[in-house]
């Protein structure tokens, strides 16, 4: 009788730019969603959700040729030409294209989920990311404009980002710019945004030689634009160009951010492009600022997008939004040691003396939780002591042990894993006790 054949193990392994999440990994993450999504209910912002996958037709054509390029995009099993999300912006002005008959205005969502893009990997970017965005669509005023940028700047606050820079500038000043500068052609208007969006990447060189390779721009152009790009205040700006609405716009949202208290991590930037094609008013970069850390890049951007929801509806709406880039900002947060690294599974652990005691640690587990505290049931058994080392392992703050004898008095053992400390309890003091030693209150119904 022949042995069964037997096929070789498939080798584990992961996409190059795609990760996997351990615990240890994900509980900073989790608990950096959380103070996000805080921020965002704090200003008034409702929660949505858009498929994965989107008809390709609804993507394409929204990001510019480079966007096109890095859609992930594939026919499914009916024939249809589907993609997965590039971001979360145009699948929320398709929702709101679609749902919009439904949805009080001037809407306020936030959408916290992951995106995909056929990016080349490197230091802090990935083929699949998390994006939080939030956006406010209905309502194309200063007071708009800046009410999302009072939410990303709530964002770092919340997660003690204080070396960062929000770098505001106007889609509409930087055509002034160029028209200023004697770049009237659309097409050439195009591929110069394109270069600009480049700056941080190649420097003033680099945008220099790119401008020069478009088809109208002369050298005399790229020396008036170098010139422009190099001034950093309104007044410097407008002294150059001569009077634009787009700078008046800029002058409010940044009086607004003042009268917050929140002006003095936004500068104007002329050299700030935003290279997707949908943006249309005021737009944004913000870069944390501490050396270690500079290279990531920008890690929370966005922009007003008047007229992306028009392509898909009769109906047109102004919309503005901002997005944290949440995988780029964590990993700079854990580098600066800003981000949350507890990785406690439950605050409680609950421990089995024997076999017979099995039912009564139960019972004791579903107490800690109806208390509202996390609590972890020992399941193996086992000595006592290598299940106080197995709770500490796992980051539990305490302890809680009840054996014959504790069970026949009335009290549980209590054992402060952090201060290396225990004590008995009364059994019906126990929640009091918990809610004193970690801080919490019981939960009430």
């Amino acid at each position: 009788m022949s042995e069964p054949s037997r096929t070789a193990p498939i080798q584990p392994r992961t996409l190059k730019g795609f990760r996997d999440f351990l615990p240890a990994d994900m509980a900073p993450r989790q608990q950096m969603i959380r103070q996000i999504e805080d921020v965002f209910a704090q200003h008034g912002f409702g929660p949505v959700a858009t498929p994965t996958l989107e008809y390709a037709e609804i993507l394409t054509g929204k990001y510019g040729d480079e966007g096109d390029k890095l859609l992930y995009s594939f026919d499914d099993h009916g024939g249809r030409r589907v993609a997965m999300r590039y971001d979360l912006t145009v699948p929320l002005a398709r929702l709101v294209a679609q749902h919009g008959g439904q949805l009080p205005m001037p809407f306020r969502r936030y959408h916290i989920a992951p995106v995909w893009r056929a990016d080349k990997p490197q230091r802090g970017r990935f083929r699949e990311f998390m994006q939080c965005d939030a956006d406010l669509i209905g309502s194309d005023t200063a007071m708009a404009d800046a009410e999302i940028l009072a939410v990303g700047l709530g964002v770092l606050r919340a997660l003690g980002v204080q070396a960062a820079t929000l770098r505001l500038n106007h889609r509409g000043l930087l055509a002034a710019l160029l028209g200023h500068a004697g770049v009237l052609d659309e097409r050439a208007q195009l591929l110069a945004l394109r270069a600009i969006d480049k700056w941080d990447k190649v420097g003033v060189d680099g945008v220099s030689r790119e401008l020069s390779a478009i088809a109208g721009v002369t050298e005399a152009m790229v020396e008036q634009l170098m010139a422009v790009f190099a001034l950093d205040t309104l007044d410097t700006i407008e002294a150059a160009i001569g009077a634009h609405e787009a700078i008046d716009r800029l002058r409010a949202v940044l009086s607004l951010l003042r009268a917050a208290g929140l002006g003095d991590q936004v500068q104007v930037d002329p050299r700030v492009a935003r290279g997707l094609d949908y943006y249309t008013g005021i737009i944004y970069e913000t870069h944390l600022t501490e050396p270690r850390v500079a290279s990531y890049g920008a890690i929370m951007s966005g922009g007003r997008y008047d007229g992306l929801i028009g392509t898909m509806s009769k109906t047109d709406r102004p919309a503005v939004g901002i997005s944290v880039g949440l995988d780029r900002l964590l990993a700079a947060l854990v580098e600066l040691d800003l981000a949350d690294d507890e990785n406690a599974q439950a605050a409680v652990y609950v421990t089995v003396f024997d076999t017979a005691s099995e039912a009564s640690a139960m019972a004791l587990a579903t107490r800690c939780r109806a208390a509202g505290h996390p609590t972890l049931l020992e399941t193996d058994g086992g000595r006592l002591g290598k299940q106080l080392k197995r709770a500490a392992k796992r980051g539990c703050a305490v302890a809680l042990v009840e054996g014959p004898d504790e069970r026949a008095e009335g009290v549980v053992v209590v054992r402060d894993l952090r201060a290396g400390e225990q004590q008995e309890i009364s059994s019906a003091q126990l929640e009091t006790h918990l809610a004193s030693l970690l801080g919490t209150e019981r939960r009430r119904d």
